[in-house]
Parts: structure tokens; C-alpha cells; sequence
């Protein structure tokens, strides 16, 4: 994705009035993530050690920001990427049970980004993991999560319209799924993406399951790393997986927005399997993987949610930053300047 400057855009908001906004958007989105997914808040680790396999490796490609510890003989730590595998040991350290989660604000840094309206250096979500039972890893209770948290996105939608109410809501009333494999079959010759901006722009809201497996033309439709999401278990609907994303249509870009990635987390079968997958058997041997295989760790579901793109979406912003500080390149901050979006 390159810069996108919208024609005539305008500020819906001056940057005084939109700090307030942000602070506004995400004291009342984790206070009713709190309530309807039944979570309780944790503190998270800005960094982990490396080696440990609690890191979350993305797409498996990402490169982590390292350092080395001066007191502990130089061995590594790495900023996180996000804290899926973490968030699963934590519940299992406090011994949460199944109907019950947390949730943590998540800080992190990628270097690798492609910067641009949507993309940044800095990250920041809302990272939320909660335990459930064997029999609840199934499609159903997917779809069921998915729709607590899209109805908290209506409600916030229109808690902006009461504060500010020039900013109108723009959300369907439900959010439609469809599996990356029924988007392959009706867009054969369209890119992953432009899949996505097909179905994305017609339903405005869409849950698309099944993201890391290999669908029938030999490719995936997007990578994840096969030791936290379930993307190789057949499912009742008859296709492979037990996550997705939920995309938005944006109108301030005309393009899709992913607000979230989200999934049933795998159990062991499903990790060993997806580990032989991928290639990288001797997971088995790391801290976090040992856990799983030993019956340590709850069966969860869980995910993240941009927070700044949260802000972003509903304050009908062109630039993600515009709700974040961040570094961006001096080309990009000037043309950004002359198009009237003020990079915080």
C-alpha cells in the first residue's frame, strides 16, 4: 500500500479536540471490551527474552528490535510484536477459567513496516486472550466473539455521534463472514488483497476465516505463524481454520481497513501439525511450546485491535498519524502537510 491523499479532505477535527477524542475512544472501547467479553486488565512486558518462543514472530519474516542486557551477560531481549502466546501463559499463571479472559495494552515497535497511511513504526492494540473448553474451539463460538466486539464498534460508532455529531456512523447493522477459500472461488484472478477490497467495500464490514492455510490454487491468502492461531483445523462450515480478520470499508481512503486478527488459539494436535507445516519442528523444544505440548496452558481464543486504528477509523482520519506519534519520512510528512493531514 503507498500514501492514499484523499481528494478535499478536510480535518473533522482540530488536533486539541482530537486528543480529547482519542482519550475518549479508548477509556469507553476497553471499558465495554472489559464487560462483554468478561476480561480483566494485566500488565504486559514491553520486551521478552529471545530464544524463549513467547515472542510472536507475525508472519514469520518480521525482524524484531533486539538488545542486549549488560547485568544478565548480554543475552538478547527483543521488543515484542504482540503478545499472543504470552497473554496464553498469563492465563494459565492465574489460573483463569474458561468464560473469563484479560486484556493489556500493547506496545511494539517494527522496524520492517512499509510506512503509510494505515502502517506505522509504533504499534498499539489492545491485546486480549480468554480461556474457554475443548468443546467451545469450534466456527460457532468464533462467529459468536466476533459479533460481541462488532457490536461494541457500533456503540462506539455512536457514543462519536453524540460527542461529535458532524462525524456520522457509516456501519452496517450486522458483520457478514466469509471464508479466504469461497473469496478465492469468486475472484480467482484477484490478488489476496484485491479480494478483500472487493468483498470489504460491498458488505462494509466482513470477518474473512481461515488466514495462514493453503487454499486450493497453492497459496495462502496471508501468513501467521503456526504456534498461536488455529488455521489448519477443518471447521463445521467445511473449510480449514478457526480464525480471520475483521475488515472495515474506510470511505476517507476507498479502501479496506483491517481493524483485527483474531482467532482459536491451537491446541496441540493442531500445533504440531501446523509447526511440521511450516517447517520448524524444533519449536518443540521452546519454553512456550514445551507448555502446550505438556498440558500447561488453557485452550483460549483470542486477538488484538488497533487502538490507533480504532481512533483512526471513527474519527474519519486519512492518516493513522494523526491519531498516534510516531517517525515518518520527511517526503511523507510534507506532502501530508500540503493535503491538510497533520501528523501528530
Amino acid at each position: 500500500m503507498s500514501l492514499i491523499i484523499p481528494q478535499k479532505y478536510r480535518n473533522t477535527l482540530v488536533p486539541e479536540t482530537t486528543e480529547l477524542a482519542i482519550k475518549l475512544l479508548k477509556n469507553s472501547f476497553q471499558e465495554k471490551l472489559t464487560k462483554v467479553l468478561s476480561l480483566r486488565r494485566v500488565t504486559a512486558p514491553l520486551f521478552v527474552l529471545s530464544g524463549t518462543g513467547v515472542n510472536d514472530d507475525l508472519n514469520g519474516v518480521e525482524r524484531s528490535v533486539k538488545f542486549p542486557i549488560k547485568c544478565m551477560g548480554d543475552r538478547q531481549a527483543e521488543v515484542v510484536h504482540s503478545l499472543a502466546k504470552w497473554k496464553r501463559m498469563k492465563l494459565g499463571f492465574y489460573d483463569i477459567p474458561p468464560g473469563y479472559g484479560l486484556y493489556t495494552d500493547m506496545n511494539a515497535i517494527r522496524s520492517d513496516e512499509e510506512l503509510d497511511n494505515l502502517h506505522s513504526l509504533y504499534v498499539d492494540q489492545w491485546d486480549w486472550e480468554k480461556s474457554i473448553r475443548t468443546e467451545d474451539r469450534t466456527i460457532d463460538y468464533l462467529k459468536k466473539t466476533v459479533r460481541q466486539i462488532y457490536s461494541i464498534l457500533k456503540e462506539i460508532e455512536y457514543i462519536v455521534y453524540d460527542v461529535f455529531p458532524h462525524i456520522t456512523p457509516s456501519l452496517p447493522d450486522d458483520i457478514t463472514f466469509i471464508h479466504s477459500q469461497e473469496l478465492l472461488e469468486m475472484f480467482p484472478s484477484l490478488t489476496p488483497r484485491e479480494r478483500e477490497e472487493k468483498i470489504s467495500k460491498h458488505y462494509r464490514a466482513v470477518f474473512v476465516i481461515g488466514i495462514g492455510g493453503v487454499l486450493s490454487n497453492g497459496e495462502k491468502h496471508d501468513g501467521r505463524a503456526p504456534d498461536y492461531d488455529d488455521w489448519s483445523t477443518p471447521n463445521s462450515d467445511g473449510y480449514l481454520g478457526l480464525n480471520g480478520d475483521i475488515l472495515l470499508w474506510n470511505d476517507i481512503l476507498n479502501c479496506t481497513f483491517e481493524l483485527s486478527s483474531m482467532g482459536v488459539r491451537v491446541d496441540k494436535e493442531a500445533l504440531l501439525r501446523q509447526l511440521d507445516l511450516c517447517g520448524c519442528p524444533e519449536r518443540v523444544e521452546l519454553e512456550f511450546h514445551k507448555a502446550l505440548i505438556n498440558g500447561e496452558l488453557p485452550q483460549s481464543i483470542g486477538g488484538g485491535i488497533g487502538q490507533s486504528r480504532l481512533c483512526m477509523f471513527f474519527l474519519k482520519k486519512a492518516h493513522v498519524g494523526e491519531v498516534q506519534a510516531s517517525i515518518w519520512p520527511e517526503e511523507q510528512i510534507k506532502i501530508c502537510e500540503q493535503n491538510n493531514i497533520h501528523l501528530l
